[in-house]
């Protein structure tokens, strides 16, 4: 278990991936990546993942290792951080996590029920029958077989309604009860530093329409077209991407560039709210929650307030 971590969660466009590298020439740290996009090897670009003069800099772990034709979880991540750990590859420097998803950094803290793996056939069996009955539906196959899992799902949570099914039927067992089984936390609350960003809503739009554009310069359209020529199904994480479903639509002559870059970019902005809101609501006071913005905190100011924190 690590003890002295620095997690530092915000939403997309934040300004994370700086400020956890500033950090890191601070403290002689090693950055992993809790974002559940930059770890696909394609999405360089679109997911924003730290340039290769960045990566010198520093150690970063857990970027760009996954094949977009993998549909990594949770706890696939929580997996790869504990043989980081078995391997000793983040000792001697203080880890720091820094990304966007909630769901890891909750993970690291907490623990997480085991995933275990469902058969393609199971999957699909379920999502057909998702798609021809509609959730409620389900949702009632569910009671029967899972009141506990039932009642902590609303009957609309189609994906969530299916989840439950797909474990019960490829390993007998309920999904209430492998959630039963917790793992042990990976990361010392108690002793480790947990800062949210939280900018300023006009600072993180304006970051958002001009990394989309810098996207669009850099290689964003190359990188969609490769993805695509992988044949993938459209059901992966990574071909659900921002960016990938809009730049996609642009290749197939469905719409204009502009159209699809200005698509883009409200797609990322509503994401850049819902991870705003969900840190704000998920993550408790026991996280240093730190305003930023065009005139609140330079980069300087924020790496002294960490430090200043640290425990």
């Amino acid at each position: 278990m690590l003890n002295d971590a620095i997690l530092i969660a915000g939403p997309t466009a934040s300004g994370k991936s700086a400020l956890a590298l500033r950090l890191a020439l601070e403290v002689g740290g090693a950055i992993v990546n809790a974002d559940s996009m930059q770890v696909y090897n394609v999405l360089r670009v679109l997911s924003a993942r730290p340039g290769t003069d960045d990566l010198d800099r520093a150690p970063h772990h857990l970027y760009g290792h996954v094949s977009p034709s993998v549909a990594y979880s949770t706890g696939a991540w929580l997996d790869d951080v504990s043989a980081l750990l078995e391997k000793g590859v983040l000792a001697g420097r203080r880890a720091i996590f820094v990304g966007g998803t909630g769901l890891y950094f909750r993970a690291l803290l907490n623990g997480i029920a085991p995933t275990p793996p469902v058969p393609e056939p199971v999957r699909s069996h379920w999502r057909k029958r998702l798609a021809d009955e509609g959730p409620e539906a389900l949702h009632r196959v569910l009671s029967k077989r899972d009141a506990a899992a039932a009642a902590a799902i609303g009957p609309t949570d189609g994906q969530r309604i299916t989840r439950a099914l797909e474990v019960h039927d490829a390993t007998g067992k309920a999904l209430s009860a492998w959630q039963d089984e917790t793992t042990q936390p990976l990361v010392a609350r108690e002793n480790s530093t947990c800062i949210v960003l939280e900018p300023e809503r006009s600072f993180v739009v304006e970051r958002i329409e001009r990394r989309f554009d810098s996207m669009i310069a850099h290689g964003a359209l190359e990188e969609v077209m490769a993805l695509l020529a992988l044949d993938l199904a459209v059901s992966l994480p990574a071909m659900k991407a921002i960016g990938v479903p809009e730049l996609t639509a642009y290749l197939r002559n469905e719409c204009t560039l502009e159209q699809a870059v200005t698509q883009a970019k409200t797609s990322t902005r509503r994401y850049s709210k819902r991870q705003a809101t969900w840190f704000r609501h998920q993550l408790d006071d026991q996280w240093l929650r730190l305003p930023i913005g065009s005139h609140t905190r330079s980069t300087d100011e924020l790496v002294t307030a960490i430090k200043n924190n640290l425990k």
